[in-house]
């Protein structure tokens, strides 16, 4: 609770105090009409003024600067009114309620600024990744700086207990590291030398040296911070709708409560103070506070629980499509599968040694990050030399030609030997098959396989049971590849042998084939993957491994690779949509239902009811939107 919240608090403790004092004095007993009634006026004006004064001054200034109708318009107009049926000697007094409805309005709004604080509490506490510091490591002295003046290749140490600042590379040092802010996952990650840190995680065990791999400013935890601080700006289409609706609510409700106020007496001959007492009743109960800050109390609470399983969504309106997600697409490497490539077998053709083979693929692939490129060199047991390598051009999806030595090297799939005008042999091992040519000249090739994430396959079956109707799987993998994957996770649909054009055109296709309603979702990882990401409805990114570029196009990331947290982020979604709906219908009924009964037709509803109409349904409807927080 801030020093604020306290002090109004006290203030509407204080004012409650005086008010039940109040409620037990017996005004008949202690003085004669009509004194009685400007004594009971005096007093319940004392508690009025202490617990709405904030709220009359904004109404005023709200009138003298153009933005009149407003709740503070419609809350002082109305107890104002209470207080003045003092004027209408047939009428029942009302003091009470008019102090009371600004006392409760005051609480709801307490209530109200309380369970926001609580929402960003958990935002914040998820954003405390933001290192102070960094130890910089200078020849063999330690000194604390700020993280802004660390630059790439620079070596930090990070001490047990402190968090790590900047991304990089262990380069001495073996620890723990609690990753849990970041992704979610509560179990420690080990690391050594080798091993790539991010930033934000908070070092356990060991002392650690590690070299900087990027400046602070594209640092991991500056991505995050800056994906939450932009969350809010991309509002949901109910939230903007409610938006509007306020808008032209406000001053709908105002003409309403005259037309209920000044007609019925004008042309039926009704009381005035019977019609002004409704008119009021009809102001209480119309504040649209409830919808105004539940619907995005809501949205907030919902990205908040995701922020904390690691999956961070950039704004509301995406949380509210994932909520509608009936087809899942998927990019098989590295994201149902694990990414880390292995070299399974190397069959030369005869008379070639198979180290001439990966020797020449390793070297033909030494400037290239890619998952297969990796492989290949760390699968070769002798040292890769940059230097004997030149004139490297990629073909995405197909392979790559380099000079090595002055020899031609191209190393690459079917479709790249087939560009080459080459012949090749074929393979019947399960995994992806790298043909090479030396100068031309087929020599062999190199079987690499993948091995699919332990959590894909209860992934796909959790997706299934939240209902999404459909699953498939894009890869510019081979044919026999990408179905023995498929068969092994029970993907309902897959395509193989895609460039990265191929997979927009996969889903323009998927999308026209997707309902009116329903959404489709497409995860990826890679740079590839970027185009496909913007074009679907929803992009989620693997963001641990995933690229920059990735992570950028995508609307949701995911920190851990897990892709068994899509389905949990659907549920999360549609979890809050399902608060949202519940708030609006709740809100919109209780007051309809006591703007009906308070006309002077039906002369039921008392300002009582009004009360309960509009602080009790906020107070309510707040309640139930911070649900919205404790989704897991």
């Amino acid at each position: 609770m801030s020093p604020r919240q306290k002090k109004t608090l006290i203030r509407i403790a204080v004012a409650l105090a005086l008010f039940v004092c109040f409620q037990l004095i017996p005004f008949e007993a202690l003085a004669e009409p009509p004194a009685d009634l400007y004594l009971e006026f005096a007093l319940f004006l004392i508690p009025y003024l202490l617990a709405g004064y904030d709220v009359i001054a904004k109404a005023w200034h709200g009138i003298t600067h153009g933005q009149v109708l407003d709740e503070n318009f419609l809350m002082t107009i109305a107890t104002l009114g209470a207080f003045a049926l003092v004027l209408f000697p047939e009428s029942e007094p009302h003091m009470a309620e008019g102090a009371a409805v600004m006392l409760f309005y005051q609480l709801g709004e307490w209530f109200q600024s309380y369970a926001v604080g609580k929402s960003r509490k958990s935002i914040a506490a998820m954003m405390d990744i933001a290192p102070d510091y960094a130890n910089l490591v200078s020849n063999g002295q330690v000194s604390r700086v700020d993280p802004y003046s660390v630059h790439p290749g620079d070596t930090i140490a990070v001490k047990p207990g402190e968090r790590i600042p900047l991304d990089g590379t262990v380069i001495e040092g073996t620890s723990q590291l609690d990753t849990s802010a970041l992704t979610g996952e509560s179990v420690p990650r080990i690391v050594e030398a080798g091993a790539e840190v991010i930033s934000g995680c908070v070092n356990m065990t060991g002392l650690l040296h590690i070299r900087v791999a990027k400046p602070y400013d594209q640092s991991t935890v500056q991505r995050i911070l800056e994906l939450v601080e932009n969350a809010s700006d991309r509002k949901a289409r109910t939230e903007n709708f409610i938006t509007r609706f306020a808008r032209y609510y406000t001053p709908i409700v105002v003409a309403l409560a005259l037309v209920i106020a000044c007609i019925p007496p004008l042309l039926l001959g009704q009381p005035w103070s019977e019609c002004v007492k409704s008119a009021l009743i009809f102001l209480v109960v119309s504040c649209p506070c409830a919808l105004v800050i539940s619907v995005p109390l809501s949205f907030f609470g919902g990205i908040g629980a995701a922020s904390r399983a690691g999956i961070l969504v950039k704004g509301s309106n995406y949380l509210e499509a994932l909520a509608s997600a009936e087809t899942v697409s998927f990019d098989k490497t590295g994201t149902l599968t694990n990414g880390t490539f292995n070299v399974v077998a190397i069959h030369p053709t005869s008379d070639i040694d198979p180290d001439l083979v990966l020797s020449v693929a390793a070297h033909a692939e030494a400037y290239s990050d890619h998952p297969i490129a990796l492989s290949l060199r760390r699968a070769y047991s002798g040292q890769i030399d940059a230097a004997r390598v030149s004139e490297v051009t990629e073909k995405g999806g197909h392979g790559i030609r380099a000079l090595v030595d002055e020899h031609i090297v191209v190393v690459g799939n079917d479709t790249m030997m087939a560009g080459e005008g080459a012949s090749w042999d074929s393979c019947d091992l399960a995994g992806t098959v790298l043909h090479v040519l030396l100068d031309g000249t087929y020599i062999g090739h190199i079987v690499i396989a993948d091995v699919v994430k332990e959590d894909a396959r209860a992934a796909l079956d959790d997706l299934r049971r939240c209902g999404v109707k459909k699953t498939v799987m894009l890869t510019g993998d081979r044919e026999e590849v990408a179905c023995a994957v498929a068969e092994e996770l029970g993907v309902d649909e897959f395509r193989a042998k895609l460039l990265p054009a191929d997979k927009v055109d996969i889903v323009e296709e998927l999308l026209a084939s997707t309902s009116e309603r329903g959404k489709l979702v497409f995860v990826g990882d890679g740079i590839n993957d970027a185009p496909v990401l913007m074009r679907s409805d929803i992009g989620i990114a693997m963001g641990a491994l995933g690229s920059g570029a990735a992570i950028e196009a995508a609307d949701i990331v995911l920190m851990d690779d897990r892709p068994s947290k899509i389905a949990l982020a659907i549920r999360i979604a549609r979890k809050t949509m399902r608060i949202v709906k519940q708030n609006i219908a709740f809100a919109i009924g209780v007051k309809v239902l006591v703007m009906i009964l308070a006309l002077p037709v039906f002369g039921i509803a008392n300002m009582w009811m009004a009360v309960f109409g509009d602080v009790g349904v906020s107070v309510i409807a707040i309640l139930n939107a911070m649900r919205a927080l404790r989704i897991s």
